[in-house]
Order: C-alpha cells, then structure tokens, then sequence
C-alpha cells in the first residue's frame, strides 16, 4: 500500500469555518472531513466520467453501424418496466 502524503488545499475562511463547524458536530476532526470529502468527489467523478465515456462509445458504435432502437420501442419497453413486468429490452436494428 502507498504511504499517504499531505497535499496542500487554500481555503478561504468562511469555508474553513464551515468544515469546522461541521466536523465538531460530527465529533470528526477537519482532517477527516477533508479526507471523506476528496474520497467522495473522487468516487463521484471516476462514476461520472465512465458513464460519459460509455455514452461515447454507444455513440462510436452508433456511428459505425447505425444500429438503434426507436422512441416508441424504448417508451414501449420502459412503460412495461414501470408496470411491475418483466420485459427484454428491444433488439438494436438498422
């Protein structure tokens, strides 16, 4: 495992204040706060960034074969799903 290493962030001191506030309330020290913080943001943003490229990718794969399904197919299937039944998703087609 990697040895951590501090890394220096500038607050202003209104946000200072306010994660102080926060980590007495939550019996943390601002060092946790800040730490938690970062780890979220990271999770948040790596699950951000896969969902983008994965709407690239459909929209390469789009492009190379014109494989799609339509409006009426997908609210078709969607409408099933929220009715409580079990439904296969449509097929792609040109």
């Amino acid at each position: 495992m990697n040895a951590a290493r501090p890394i220096a962030v500038k607050l202003d001191q209104d946000t200072r204040d306010r994660l102080k506030r926060l980590a007495d309330a939550k019996d943390r020290s601002t060092h946790w706060m800040l730490r938690e913080a970062v780890a979220q943001f990271v999770e948040r943003e790596e699950k951000r960034e896969a969902f983008r490229q994965a709407g690239l990718q459909a929209w390469e794969e789009f492009q190379a074969t014109g494989k799609h399904v339509t409006h009426d197919e997908a609210d078709a299937w969607l409408a099933k799903l929220e009715a409580g039944e079990e439904a296969a998703a449509p097929e792609c087609h040109n």
